[in-house]
């Protein structure tokens, strides 16, 4: 485990790149993504070791066999506002990484090793800022929450709301670059299902070619998409898009193929949802439908994941952007056009928000790394802000 050395308040003594280490040390491929995954029983284990060492209260629950979440809590006895710091435990699979994937390597001020950036930094993040605020002490009342499978079906999260968690707001410590970012895209997964005629290749005019009429539709949808490319703005998260995930139809190179399924996502800004997207491919094919007389087309809205914001005179973000004042870092605002775990928090009621170390472009890479330098920047700024927000002060 490592050290807790006394240290000053804003700097933790439990050293975030040294629990960064250890935590991608610990595989915790989301096994539902990779076969051979062992999930985040490892993992769950050294933080809630840490966490009950530290003198939070501890819990580790199974969302599903073999999945786990730990909460921990830290309880000061003193009024104050109630802060949810989140991560998750989960990360994709390794098997396009270069080298050794759990390494934890640390060489030219990077430390690699898959889940390095997303999110195991992150995670140190709020484990070091537990260790500092429970030795320190502090106002209100310190919930970390670490949860299962994010990079799936967000079982975790959705336990831990399920289960009737309660705070003020949430800091959700995914990589941004030590951006706050508290708005984020949706999407919507929608599936079409064109129905043609079957007929032999040799008897056109007794069949009807259920690809060709997906064709005519995947030109109309191309210039809708065009269409969203310049449309309005969000002020941080820019414009929506989509695009065709899958395509299947056919049988045979000589039979006239009598249904093709396409699949499209369409990533939605907040307020944008399912039935948003089922209106616009409804009318989309009305157009196709002007064109190719006869067409028949069903539309299935499938997943939905929608887009959440919070204000930015929320006091989170305004605490957040203080924070990164005082430790000389800039007030930097930017939206997470990835969907995330904070979604589900700002759907419950928790106005939550994305901070933390590492580029999203580094996510998922062959070769995963963030920077060793940011993971203790974000650390102090995390600890300054959870205290101040914790006893309701004003950053300075």
């Amino acid at each position: 485990m490592p050290n807790s050395s006394t240290g000053s308040q804003d700097l933790p003594s439990a050293d975030p790149v040294a629990l960064t280490v250890a935590l991608v040390r610990e595989p915790s491929v989301n096994p539902v993504l990779e076969e051979g995954g062992v999930g985040e029983g490892g993992v769950a284990r050294l933080a809630a070791g840490w966490l009950s060492d530290w003198g939070l209260e501890v819990e580790v629950s199974e969302v599903a066999p073999g999945r786990f979440n730990v909460v921990g809590t830290s309880r000061s006895g003193t009024p104050g506002r109630t802060l949810l710091l989140n991560g998750h435990l989960d990360t994709v699979g390794v098997l396009e990484m270069q080298g050794d994937p759990f390494s934890g390597r640390v060489e030219g001020g990077r430390l690699f090793g898959r889940g390095a950036c997303d999110m195991k930094a992150g995670v140190a993040t709020i484990l070091a800022t537990a260790e500092n605020l429970e030795r320190n002490g502090h106002a209100g009342t310190l919930i970390v929450a670490l949860t299962a499978d994010e990079e799936h079906a967000s079982l975790g999260m959705q336990t831990l709301i399920a289960d009737g968690v309660e705070a003020d707001a949430g800091v959700v410590c995914e990589p941004t670059s030590l951006s706050v970012m508290p708005a984020n895209k949706g999407f919507v997964w929608a599936e079409l299902t064109f129905r043609g005629k079957a007929a032999h290749g040799s008897r056109p005019a007794e069949g009807r070619d259920a690809i060709m009429d997906a064709a005519a539709f995947l030109a109309a949808l191309e210039a809708f998409g065009t269409e969203l490319a310049v449309g309005e703005p969000h002020p941080v998260l820019g414009q929506g898009s989509l695009h065709a995930g899958t395509i299947q139809g056919g049988s045979a190179p000589s039979v006239y193929p009598e249904l093709c399924t396409l699949v499209i996502e369409r990533r939605t800004l907040p307020g944008e949802g399912g039935d948003t997207v089922r209106r616009e491919l409804e009318a989309l094919l009305d157009v196709v439908e002007e064109e190719r007389p006869g067409l028949r087309a069903e539309v299935r809205i499938g997943l939905v994941r929608p887009g959440t914001e919070v204000p930015e005179s929320h006091a989170v973000v305004e605490g957040l952007l203080g924070a990164l004042e005082a430790e000389g870092e800039p007030r930097a605002v930017e939206g997470m056009t990835a969907w995330v775990d904070a979604a589900l928090l700002n759907e419950a009621g928790i106005p939550a928000v994305c901070f933390g170390p590492g580029s999203i472009a580094q996510a998922h890479s062959a070769d995963e790394w963030v920077d060793v330098d940011e993971i203790r920047r974000a650390t102090r700024t995390l600890t300054r802000f959870s205290r101040a927000f914790l006893s309701d002060a004003q950053l300075r």
